[in-house]
This record gives structure tokens, C-alpha cells and sequence, in this order.
């Protein structure tokens, strides 16, 4: 019984705050965002501006990388007294709306990290709870055009002195999840109606089903491993890797379309831990699952080969594809093949060695996807058509990476 009383009440909730289309993310967003490589501690106003100056520097909007986001650090440690948000003043002087114009005069759209519980995650009393609408409005006059809302602490206690981990901050979303269903509805329905196009991106660690109806995009999984958590892993169960976040993100697989995209969390390209060859199959596997493409990197350093993957723009043409999220159709002894239909009938597919020290071969069989008869396969990295075959196509792939090829008519 309670569990019915539970889902019909969040699913009277969710019609009663579900937004209708917001025009917004119809192919899955890209951009940048400060976290995976700077954290918290790492960012100030200078940097932002250098990140966005590299940016426009190597055209990367022209590629569709356009929202620049300020993740956690931004923030002063208490809230005005009306609710507000406060800039730290040290480390981001001028505030947000001077970085927002900046943002905008190179090209770029601009966002900001928020929490609507009671505190942030490092249990700064600054959230959004009960005071929504204040902040809200500081988002629409500073010129945001994306919010990442991550869910974070939230304490009925009005002073909590408990530790970071510990249990009673959870407590206070309860386990039903009303609260958080609560939180992003509220902000969801403030963000539709204020006046700007708002990107609404949603970081409560997991799927929920009413992400579809509330954000643009919707995090199912924790925070991925990277260069703030002493470095990005590619494969490893134990930890938050590439391949772990990415089967969590694969389930989901049924409710990406156009406006709502699963997201398996910032991209952790560049310097952050992996090898070349793991690098170019993390960002075939984003591409293929239709995720948002969300650099996490140093964009001031840069070398070719990570400029390479990704600028690569037929792999950023398939994850643009908004005909379905791919995932993951065959799973071997660590050799697997992930597929996404395009929408002129073709496939993208990753043939991927999951194994850390053994090379694999790996078949294509047409059966896989469906089709049958004389098929054209290219190399999307490489650029270059691999041949025409017939049934199958098989290839050996060395350990920790992945072929990324088109499945086409010939």
C-alpha cells in the first residue's frame, strides 16, 4: 500500500510540474564545465576567462561546444539575507553577470552550479530550499542560459555539525525521494517561466523517471573519476570509470529523445589519467549514447592527439544523430559491441576491448543490427573507408580500446 500511495503521488506531482518543451536540447547539449579537471578549489575569474578565450581560440563553438558552466566554487560560504546567492568576491570579483557578458561576447552561453537542498556538498548552508525564487531570479538577471542543479545536502536540521557522509543529510530527502521530486519540480517550473531560454541540467546521482518531464538533461550516475579525484579510470567496477558510469547509463537508454538526454557526466578528455586509445573510445562511447558532450579538460593545454578525438566531426555528427541513444547489443569475454541507428539507416558502432592486456578480435555480424546484404564500412577516427563486406565484418582490437566505425548501404 505504501508503495502505491508513492507512485501516485509522485505521479500526481509530476503532472501537476511537469513543463511542457522548453525548445531547448534537441540534440544533446555541448560545452565545457569547470569540474572534472579545476574542482572547487581550482577556479577563479581569470581562468574562466582563459578557458573561455581557448575555447574561441579553437573554434570550438563552431563545432557546437557552446555552453561554458562554472561548476562548485563560485559560491560564497553563506547566503544573503533575503536568500541570495553570494559571489566570492576573491576569487570572482566582478560576479557572475560580468562572466556571463563575457561568455556571451565570445560567442558562448553561459551557466552556473547550484544546489536545492539546505547546504552544498561541501555542507555550506547556501541552498535553494524555500528560497527558489530569489535565486531563480539572480539566474535570469545575471544571464544564464543553463543551471545545473545538484542535489547535494539538504538537513531539517537548521544547524547540522555532522560530517560530510554522514546518513542524516539523506534523511532530509527522505528515502521516497518526495523531497527531490519537490526540489526539481519547483525549479524546473521557475526556470520555464523566466523569461530565458534555460537549460535545466539535473545531478541527482541517479535515474529518475521524472527526469523526462522536468530537465533537459539528467545525470545517472555519480561523479565520474577524474583529475579532481586523483585521476580518470577507464575500467574498473570498484570506482566511478568510464565503462562503469557508462553501463549505469545504458539502462536508460529508452527515455533519451529530443529535449531530454541521459547524462553520464562530464567528459574526462585531456590530462586526467587516460591513455590516447582509451580517450578515443570513452568519447565514441558518449557519442554513441547520444550523451551530452561535456568537456571536462584544460582547454588552455590541449595537445593534437585530444584535439583530434574531440573535434572529430563526424563522431560529433553521430552524437548529434538525435534518432535514439545507442547501447550496448553484445557482450563477450570483454569484447563488446555498442550501436546507434542513425537517421539515414546507418549505424555508428564501437567494437570495444574492455580487457587490459590482451588484444581481441571482435566480429560485426549484420545480424547484430538487423540488416543484411553488401555493407560499407568506414573508420571514423582514421577517416577513411575500411572496404565493403558482406554478413560481417571483423577486426583485432588491442586492450583498452575500441574501433569506432559506420555500418552504411554500399
Amino acid at each position: 500500500m505504501k508503495a502505491i500511495l508513492t507512485f501516485l503521488f509522485a505521479f500526481v506531482f509530476t503532472l501537476t510540474y511537469a513543463q511542457p518543451d522548453n525548445g531547448l536540447a534537441k540534440t544533446p547539449p555541448m560545452g565545457w564545465n569547470s569540474w572534472n579537471y579545476f574542482g572547487k578549489a581550482g577556479i577563479d575569474e581569470k581562468i574562466i576567462k582563459e578557458v573561455i578565450d581557448a575555447m574561441a581560440a579553437h573554434n570550438m563553438k563552431q563545432l557546437g561546444y557552446e555552453y561554458i558552466v562554472v561548476d562548485g566554487g563560485w559560491r560564497d560560504t553563506v547566503l544573503g539575507k533575503n536568500g541570495e546567492l553570494l559571489v566570492n568576491k576573491q576569487k570572482f570579483p566582478h560576479g557572475m553577470k560580468a562572466l556571463a557578458d563575457y561568455a556571451h561576447s565570445k560567442g558562448f552561453k553561459f551557466g552556473l552550479h547550484t544546489v536545492p537542498g539546505s547546504h552544498d556538498c561541501g555542507c555550506d548552508k547556501v541552498g535553494g530550499w524555500g528560497v527558489e525564487e530569489v535565486q531563480a531570479k539572480q539566474f535570469t538577471d545575471w544571464g544564464l542560459d543553463f543551471v545545473k542543479l545538484d542535489r547535494c545536502r539538504f538537513s531539517l536540521d537548521e544547524h547540522p555539525d555532522y560530517p560530510k557522509k554522514d546518513p542524516r543529510w539523506y534523511k532530509g530527502w527522505d528515502a521516497e525521494g518526495k523531497n527531490i521530486l519537490t526540489a526539481y519540480s519547483k525549479w524546473s517550473k521557475l526556470l520555464k517561466e523566466s523569461g530565458r531560454k534555460i537549460l535545466f541540467s539535473a545531478s541527482a546521482y541517479r535515474f529518475y523517471d521524472w527526469y523526462p518531464q522536468l530537465t533537459n538533461m539528467g545525470r545517472t550516475t555519480g561523479d565520474i573519476k577524474s583529475n579532481q579525484t586523483k585521476g580518470a579510470v577507464f575500467d574498473n567496477p570498484k570506482v566511478n570509470s568510464v565503462m562503469t558510469v557508462a553501463d549505469k547509463n545504458n539502462k536508460y537508454s529508452q527515455y533519451a529523445k529530443p529535449g531530454y538526454w541521459n547524462d553520464p557526466d562530464m567528459l574526462v578528455t585531456g590530462a586526467q589519467g587516460l591513455t590516447y586509445e582509451e580517450q578515443k573510445a570513452h568519447f565514441a562511447l558518449w557519442c554513441i549514447m547520444t550523451s551530452p558532450l561535456m568537456l571536462g579538460n584544460d582547454p588552455r593545454n590541449m595537445t593534437s592527439e585530444e584535439l583530434s578525438i574531440i573535434t572529430n566531426k563526424q563522431a560529433i555528427a553521430i552524437n548529434q544523430d538525435p534518432t535514439e541513444q545507442g547501447k550496448k547489443i553484445k557482450s563477450e569475454d570483454n569484447a563488446e559491441l555498442w550501436a546507434k541507428k542513425l537517421k539515414d539507416g546507418s549505424y555508428a558502432v564501437l567494437l570495444l576491448n574492455r580487457d587490459n592486456a590482451v588484444a581481441k578480435p571482435i566480429t560485426l555480424s549484420w545480424t547484430d543490427l538487423g540488416l543484411t546484404g553488401k555493407k560499407q564500412i568506414s573508420d571514423v577516427y582514421a577517416g577513411k573507408k575500411l572496404g565493403s563486406f558482406n554478413n560481417s565484418f571483423s577486426a583485432t582490437v588491442n586492450p583498452h580500446s575500441g574501433l569506432f566505425i559506420t555500418v552504411k548501404a554500399d
